[in-house]
C-alpha cells in the first residue's frame, strides 16, 4: 500500500500479440484516467519478467489492459491467482473460454442463445478439404476467422468459392483450428455489460462504417473511420433482446466486472451474437469507454470502479 493510503495500482499492458499496439493505447488511456483517483500508478509492460516487476513495484491491484493471448486467454490471470494480485476483469477460465471463438460457441449454444451457423476447420485436413467442407455445408458466402484472436486479425469476409482457400490459409497462420460462420447481413451492433449492482447492460451502440467496409482492424482503430451510433437505432424489441442476450452470454461463460459483446442483427428476428471481449479496448477510438459515458459514467469513475471490485476481492 502506498504512503498516502490510497493502492499502488498496476497497469499491464502490451506484450507480444498482434494487438499489442492498441493493448499500449489502451493502457495509456488508463493509466491516466486511474491518476486521477489513485496517485500511485504504474504502466508495466507484459513480458517474461512480469511477476518480479509487479513484486518490485509492491502493486497491491492489477488493471490489465490486453488484447489477444498472451494476456486476454487466461495465462496472464493465472499469473495473478498465484501471486494473489487481485485484478480487474474475468478469472482464468472465463478468459481463456471467451478468447477461444470455438469454444465460446459451444458454451453460448448450450443456453440457447442466437448464433450463426459453422464449421470447425482444422489445419491438419490441409486447406483444400477444409474448404470442400465449408462449401458443402455454409456455401461459399461465409466469414473466416482464426479461434483464438481479437480485434478482426485474420477475419476474411468471403464471397465466392475461388476465395475460400486463400482465406483459410491466413487465419490457419494465426491458429491451427479456424471458425467458419454463413455470413448475416445486418446491423453491426456491440453491448457493453458492466457489474455494478448486478450485471447491468449498458446503451446498445451501431457501429456504422463507409460503404463497401466494416468494422476491420483499421475501421476500429483510425480515428473517422467509424461512427458510434448512441443509442442505436434498433426497434424496442431487438434493442431490448441484445441487452438481454448479452447478460445472458456474460453468465454463460462465468465473466465478471465487465466485457462487450458484439452482435450482427438482422433486419428481423434474433440479434446473432459474434463474439464476447472480456478485456474490451480502452482506447480514444473504442466502443466500451463511450457506452460508458453514455450511460453517465465519466471514464475516470469507469476505471476506478473497476479498480474497487477487484480491491473487494483481496484476500
Amino acid at each position: 500500500m502506498s504512503q498516502v493510503g490510497k493502492p499502488r495500482v498496476a497497469v499491464v499492458c502490451g506484450g507480444k500479440s498482434a494487438e499489442a499496439e492498441v493493448s499500449r493505447s489502451s493502457g495509456g488511456c488508463v493509466a491516466e484516467a486511474l491518476s486521477s483517483t489513485y496517485g500511485d500508478v504504474v504502466t508495466l509492460e507484459l513480458g517474461k519478467d512480469i511477476a518480479q516487476r509487479l513484486a518490485e513495484e509492491e502493486a497491491d491491484v492489477v488493471f490489465p489492459v490486453l488484447h489477444g493471448p498472451p494476456g486476454e486467454d487466461g495465462t496472464f490471470q493465472g499469473c495473478l491467482e498465484i501471486l494473489e494480485i487481485p485484478y480487474v476483469g474475468s478469472g482464468v477460465l472465463a478468459s481463456a473460454c471467451a478468447m477461444d471463438k470455438i469454444v465460446t460457441k459451444h458454451l453460448l449454444r448450450a443456453q440457447g442463445l442466437p448464433l450463426a451457423k459453422d464449421v470447425v476447420a482444422h489445419r491438419s485436413e490441409g486447406t483444400a478439404q477444409a474448404a470442400r467442407q465449408v462449401l458443402d455445408i455454409l456455401g461459399s458466402n461465409v466469414v473466416v476467422k482464426p479461434s483464438s484472436q481479437g480485434s478482426a486479425v485474420g477475419v476474411v469476409f468471403v464471397e465466392e468459392a475461388s476465395q475460400l482457400e486463400k482465406a483459410l490459409e491466413q487465419a490457419f497462420s494465426y491458429d491451427a483450428r479456424v471458425l467458419v460462420e454463413e455470413r448475416i447481413e445486418g446491423h453491426e451492433i456491440t453491448v457493453a455489460i458492466l457489474e455494478r449492482d448486478g450485471i447491468e447492460a449498458l446503451p446498445v451502440i451501431e457501429v456504422r462504417t463507409p460503404a463497401g467496409s466494416w468494422y476491420d482492424y483499421e475501421h476500429r482503430y483510425t480515428p473517422g473511420l467509424s461512427e458510434h451510433v448512441i443509442p442505436a437505432p434498433l426497434p424496442a424489441g431487438q434493442y431490448r433482446r441484445t441487452q438481454e442476450v448479452a447478460g445472458s452470454a456474460f453468465e454463460a461463460l462465468g465473466c465478471r466486472d465487465l466485457s462487450r459483446v458484439d452482435f450482427v442483427v438482422p433486419e428481423d428476428g434474433d440479434p446473432i451474437v459474434i463474439e464476447i471481449n472480456t478485456l474490451p479496448g480502452m482506447t480514444p477510438t473504442s466502443l466500451y469507454p463511450d457506452a460508458a459515458r453514455a450511460a453517465g459514467i465519466s471514464f475516470e469513475a469507469l476505471v476506478a470502479h473497476l479498480i474497487e471490485r477487484a480491491l473487494s476481492r483481496a484476500g
